[in-house]
């Protein structure tokens, strides 16, 4: 078959799916921005997006395109290196057009995918899949916390030190990644003449930077947001605070840790 026996059918699939990927990162970056500025509307989406019919038939479909564009990324990279052979470690300088993101594609999608697992764990484990599986998450005050508060699961992650060191990695291994395949897609479907690759470049250069700024800012505001006790109360709800407040600081939910009534009763 010509999409599995050809470099360029290879290829072909790769920009296919990395389009699908690039869209999506794109509207994650939106709906984390509705988050920013109006999180009752965040919910909203988180439970409009939870274990219906069409957001599992969605988030399979966004699964099915991820490691299919794994699969082909690998298949692609071992298939140049056995047509190069031991040649390749004769090559002492490399063309001024190779760039270190094309190089290192591979080693970014690997950063990638581990940065990945932490978000899934994060989040779709505790939302999406326990929606799934009938078992919401318990919070450390005891109180089960809703799958579809969106909310209170960006509050609880961020309020772990490494949580925004991890997706400040993941972010900037991100836009390597995205700004080399956005206009690599591009190329592979037939735009590389020598008037719009420089304009590709350009574009995919702006895009990217723009969807992961957007990224790292919310990281941002979303770690200052969880040590945050008056916003972490509105996510978790009241009564779970005062619960874990009337017990110890150690036991309080993350959230609620650092407020000034948590340790009267030590």
């Amino acid at each position: 078959m010509w999409l599995t026996g050809s470099s360029i059918g290879k290829k072909l699939v790769m920009a296919i799916t990395g389009a699908c990927l690039v869209l999506f990162v794109t509207f994650h970056a939106v709906m984390n921005g509705v988050a920013l500025f109006w999180p009752n509307a965040y919910n909203i989406i988180c439970e409009f997006l939870g274990a219906n019919w069409y957001a599992l038939i969605a988030s399979m479909g966004l699964a099915a395109l991820f490691v299919i564009h794994i699969l082909y990324a690998v298949w692609l990279t071992v298939q140049n290196r056995r047509a190069r052979g031991v040649d390749r470690y004769a090559v002492n300088t490399r063309p001024k057009q190779v760039e270190w993101a094309s190089k290192n594609m591979l080693v970014l999608g690997v950063v990638i995918v581990a940065f990945l697992g932490v978000h899934l764990i994060q989040f779709w484990a505790k939302m999406q899949l326990a929606e799934i599986m009938h078992q919401p998450y318990v919070a450390e005050c005891g109180r089960e916390i809703d799958p579809a508060n969106g909310m209170a699961f960006i509050y609880m992650a961020f309020s772990q030190w490494y949580t925004p060191v991890i997706y400040i990695i993941g972010f900037v291994a991100l836009w390597f990644h995205l700004n080399h395949g956005f206009w690599s897609m591009l190329q592979s479907t037939g735009w590389n003449n020598d008037i719009w690759l420089p304009r590709l470049k350009k574009i995919g250069c702006w895009w990217t930077t723009i969807v992961v700024g957007l990224f790292i800012a919310q990281a941002i505001v979303f770690t200052v947001q969880a040590h945050c006790p008056d916003k972490c109360k509105a996510a978790m709800a009241t009564e779970c605070c005062e619960k874990a407040a009337a017990t110890c600081c150690d036991d309080a939910a993350p959230c609620c840790k650092g407020e000034a009534s948590c340790c009267e009763n030590e």
